[in-house]
């Protein structure tokens, strides 16, 4: 199997020294996963090197033979601006280091110091230098409209210029190694877009799903962490937790609000560290896979509210998607009768159907609480009961009914209606522009203009029937 390489663009490191050049490539792979190395001791290679390999961040020697560091340091910010550089040298010198940083550098490191200090920098570049790639792609897209990987998101059923936004943002981030957060009500897909992302990646591994809603602490360790032989009564034999089987692949954790406070800690450590220890171990191990996390709920909201961890909120937040509701993208809803029309026929054994012009228009005006999800079991409940040529309309009244109260929500009193600086109109023009947007929203059928309104069909036809003989309906 091929190894993921993490980061995306290459990181060179260019010293004379081979010892220290081993050195910081065994420590940079081990303690952080960062493996896109490439590695130079003679400086007259760089430049050849950096037009040669898609590289985005340099560490770079002061002190070498034939070219210095700050020789170097100039002509890569002239000739490549977009490459970060990180200077790294062998002696304290404060002047030497902020003129490094005038010409250019991103950061300055003495050899002496801490190791643990020079990867913090290095890792700070690198997200710094994924985030201006990111911008970058993201401006391309919205500029151009474009997907460059449309299969990615053939699964997903829509015209909707919003979720194209959210393709195109996907195509954006999802090479990164960072988590992304995927929010939007039930039923809207979540999981779907979790998979387009995990095509995206290119990541070599599978895409592991985890629902973590209802999961107490320990199952959730267990579940995630895997155990080892003895761990607890009944563990017979070691277990691999979904973080190891979704090696060099991807992590989907759905339901991400639901976490108890105590695995909020835990899934905290594994994202900033990058290692956990299966239960009944002292060793830890490496997390090789991306996560990609999924809720329903407002994040933001609980973290105010002390029921979500604010640094873990900002940790998954880097990259964020919001998928809209199927009532935003009413337009989506004939693309999407037509898939599941096609789908309940083939698992039934039926033919596909025609359906009366109708049934579009009547699903337009249903608020559809469990989006995509819902229309789908309407679609499958009218197929499992069709016997003749054309689709009956019975079974969707029929649930549109069981889920809305005979009497609509007085959900206009929320809204303003009235502009405060105008004067009131009558009853009977309320009523007369009531049944007007009614018959509009409805496209002239009578019937689902009555149940829109809540009133009777009889009773709607009588009030249209007085409205034209005064001469105040509008031609439908």
């Amino acid at each position: 199997m091929t190894m993921n390489l993490y980061p995306s663009f290459g990181l060179l490191l260019v010293d004379d020294e081979p010892s220290f050049l081993r050195s910081l490539s065994i420590a940079l792979e081990r303690s952080e996963g960062i493996n896109h190395l490439h590695r130079c001791q003679d400086s007259r290679e760089v430049m050849a090197t950096l037009a040669r390999e898609n590289i985005g961040l340099v560490t770079l020697d002061l002190t070498m033979p034939h070219l210095s560091g700050e020789q170097l340091l100039s002509r890569i910010v002239e000739e490549h601006p977009d490459i970060g550089v990180i200077v790294i040298s062998g002696l304290n010198q404060v002047e030497t280091a902020v003129n490094c940083i005038k010409l250019g550098a991103f950061d300055y490191f003495v050899k002496t110091d801490e190791e643990s200090r020079l990867i913090e920098g290095i890792k700070r570049a690198i997200r710094l230098q994924e985030l201006k790639r990111e911008n970058q792609e993201l401006r391309k897209r919205f500029l151009t409209d474009t997907l460059e990987h449309p299969e990615a998101f053939a699964q997903v059923v829509t015209a909707d210029k919003g979720m194209r936004s959210v393709f195109q943002y996907l195509e954006s981030v999802a090479v990164t190694n960072q988590p992304i957060l995927i929010s939007g009500e039930s039923g809207v897909g979540k999981e779907l877009i979790a998979r387009a992302a995990h095509t995206l990646s290119g990541r070599q591994g599978p895409l592991v799903c985890v629902n973590v809603a209802g999961l107490d602490d320990n199952v959730f360790a267990d579940t995630l962490f895997g155990h080892q032989r003895g761990a607890f009564t009944g563990a017979d034999q070691a277990r691999a937790g979904m973080v190891e089987q979704a090696a060099e692949g991807t992590l989907f954790l759905d339901e991400i609000g639901d976490l108890s406070p105590a695995s909020q800690v835990k899934l905290l450590r594994l994202l900033q560290e990058g290692e956990y220890y299966p239960l009944g171990s002292d060793r830890p191990k490496r997390m090789r896979a991306r996560v990609v996390v999924a809720t329903h709920s407002d994040l933001g909201e609980k973290q105010l509210a002390g029921e979500f961890r604010k640094d873990l909120y900002y940790r998954l937040r880097t990259h964020q998607v919001q998928i809209p509701p199927l009532r935003q993208r009413k337009q989506d809803i004939p693309l999407l009768l037509e898939h599941f029309l096609a789908e309940a026929a083939e698992e039934l054994g039926k033919h596909k159907p025609t359906y009366p012009p109708e049934l579009p228009v009547l699903l337009a005006n249903y608020d559809f609480p469990g989006n995509v999800r819902e229309l789908r079991a309407m679609v499958f409940d009218a197929m499992s009961v069709h016997r003749s040529r054309t689709l009956s309309m019975a079974a969707f009244k029929r649930a549109i009914q069981q889920a809305c109260p005979d009497t609509p929500p007085a959900r206009a009193a929320e809204r303003a209606v009235f502009a405060a600086d105008e004067p009131l109109p009558t009853l009977d023009e309320v009523a007369d522009l009531l049944v007007q947007e009614a018959m509009q929203r409805a496209e002239g059928n009578q019937s689902i203009a009555s149940r829109l309104l809540g009133i009777s069909q009889p009773a709607l036809s009588k009030r249209l029937k007085k409205m034209r003989a005064q001469g105040s309906a509008e031609p439908l």
